[in-house]
């Protein structure tokens, strides 16, 4: 029997091309320290779940509801959170340096100690987080909703109708 030659080139020379896609844990059921790295998971339910150590670097969660979800130390570098619900979720020590929250509701949401770096909060709502201890340098804030939100040190809470810059 014959082995087709395309398919088996592609197995070893995409990877080494840089063009091969991580699909594989792409379907994974939703756990903690799962690999959904450059994964599309836009529009999905993901309310109340634990990803508790996930890598998501790369992923898409645009218009993804996770509210009350537990994110806590997830690795999501560039990742793009659009338009996602995050209300209630868990952050705490998350990196999610240069990740996209344009239009995200994070209301409540809990950013303690997460790696914030030049990520875009772009018209997000986070109204009542908490980001003590965060690292937010670079961070974009333009026209986000910062009402009541615990500022990085821990102390100072936003005054109503803080947008863009705590007040």
């Amino acid at each position: 029997m014959r082995t087709p030659i395309l398919p088996f080139l592609a197995l070893f020379l995409l990877p080494l091309l840089g063009a091969a896609p991580a699909l594989a844990g792409c379907a994974e059921a939703p756990a903690p320290k799962v690999n959904w790295r450059r994964c599309l998971q836009d529009g999905q339910d993901l309310r109340q779940v634990d990803l508790s150590g996930a890598v998501l670097s790369d992923a898409s969660f645009g218009r993804t509801k996770l509210q009350q979800a537990k994110l806590v130390g997830v690795e999501a570098p560039e990742a793009r959170f659009t338009s996602a619900d995050l209300t209630g979720a868990d952050l705490s020590g998350a990196i999610l340096r240069n990740a996209e929250f344009t239009r995200t509701k994070l209301v409540g949401a809990k950013l303690v100690r997460a790696d914030l770096r030049r990520a875009r909060f772009f018209r997000a709502d986070l109204t009542d987080a908490d980001l003590t201890d965060a690292e937010i340098a670079g961070a974009d804030f333009t026209a986000a909703t910062l009402d009541g939100a615990r500022w990085v040190d821990g102390e100072k809470r936003c005054a109503a109708g803080s947008v863009g810059i705590c007040q």
